[in-house]
């Protein structure tokens, strides 16, 4: 006979093991709605109690003795001074959000032979901009050519053929919204 398992919606793991998961404050509730049951059974007040037995105890000898009440109030202090952890979707959006802070677009003018130059973007992909698309765009847009390279650091940038340095500026302010006019450089 096969049985049935309960799985969280949330973090897709049985209820039981959401409390050691990234995203706890939200199964919680969730499992509160999706099956009452099931919630009262597993943080009901005897539950919690027990816990707070747990923690109250320590280890002395090779025996578990409760601990004193300092060790206690430490405790307490401890947990009113770490922040609340936030779930690992939260930190990578926090670190995608301050990588972009921190990232700078360059549009570099590089000379060739003569009176012939080409304008090198780097750094758009940092802002999630799909480089073969803006290559494209401005190729279009300036009627020249316009390919995705890498350059010596080993990152892909676009070259643009042409002095077009500054409308490659107002180009990218229009079309992507998303980069700050501070983040740009130009070189």
């Amino acid at each position: 006979m096969a049985v049935q398992v309960f799985y969280c919606g949330i973090c897709t793991a049985p209820p039981e093991y959401c409390e050691y998961g990234p995203s706890f404050k939200r199964c919680k509730p969730w499992l509160q709605e999706n099956n009452a049951e099931l919630y009262s059974k597993l943080y009901e007040e005897g539950a919690s109690q027990a816990a707070d037995k747990l923690d109250s105890l320590s280890v002395v000898d090779g025996g578990a003795t409760p601990a004193s009440s300092e060790a206690a109030g430490d405790n307490a202090k401890k947990a009113e001074k770490a922040p609340e952890k936030l779930d690992a979707l939260q930190k990578e959006q926090l670190k995608k959000e301050k990588k972009k802070q921190e990232a700078r677009v360059s549009i570099k003018r590089i000379e060739r032979t003569k009176r012939k130059c080409v304008i090198a973007v780097s750094g758009l992909e940092v802002f999630d901009v799909d480089l073969k698309k803006a290559a494209k765009l401005f190729a279009t847009r300036f009627a020249c050519g316009s390919s995705v390279t890498k350059n010596p650091a080993g990152y892909d940038e676009i070259i643009v053929q042409g002095d077009v340095q500054d409308d490659i500026y107002d180009l990218i302010l229009k079309t992507w919204k998303n980069i700050p006019e501070d983040n740009l450089e130009l070189d």
